[in-house]
């Protein structure tokens, strides 16, 4: 079992009622593709967008935070944790990113239902910073194929980007960056179905 997959299975175990998280970064990376690298599963932690329509619903469900805590209080020795859960006008994703949604399958969980961001949008959120780590997971994510993200990088208006001067630098240096990289006609104009 790697590092993701204990993380949520015992949120789950701690859960009394059923929650819907979208994964994202590493754990999303681990347990949302067929062959995730090794670096991907070992992740410490678990990382989750909460959509807008669903920020009240989630922020006044006590037994959801407390399961949270006691996960982490659970896991401590270990050193895994779920830290971030961003709200998604946090994150960099494309406008439509909810329609694009993958279902995420961890048998046996009972009370979980996890999802994850269409492989475009994994790609935007790992162009929030310049970082090696991200850049590998984003030639990653490239190779599972992306069929939309072209258009999504030529269109701004199709891309929702938090007003973090930071953050707004850090992606427009990554597109460049990526519409740059040598292999990327093949990668970007010729997605994998």
């Amino acid at each position: 079992m790697n590092h993701p997959e204990i993380i949520l299975r015992t949120l789950d175990r701690h859960l009394i009622a059923p929650v819907r998280l979208i994964l994202y970064g590493r754990a999303a990376l681990a347990l949302g593709f067929p062959s995730p690298d090794p670096e991907h599963e070992a992740t410490l932690d678990v990382d989750a967008i909460l959509p807008l329509i669903e920020t009240e619903l989630i922020e006044s469900n006590d037994q959801f935070w407390t399961a949270l805590e006691e996960t982490n209080r659970e896991l401590e020795p270990q050193g895994l944790y779920i830290t971030h859960l961003f709200g998604e006008d946090q994150v960099v994703l494309s406008r439509d990113w909810l329609e694009f949604l993958v279902p995420v399958e961890l048998p046996g969980l009972r009370y979980l239902s996890l999802f994850r961001p269409s492989t475009t949008d994994l790609i935007l959120t790992k162009m929030m910073r310049i970082d090696p780590q991200d850049r590998a997971d984003v030639l990653f994510l490239l190779d599972q194929g992306s069929p939309r993200l072209e258009s999504v990088l030529i269109s701004p208006e199709s891309t929702q980007l938090p007003d973090v001067p930071e953050i707004i630098s850090a992606f427009e240096a990554n597109k460049k960056w990526l519409l740059e990289l040598p292999s990327n006609g093949a990668s970007i104009r010729n997605p994998k179905s």
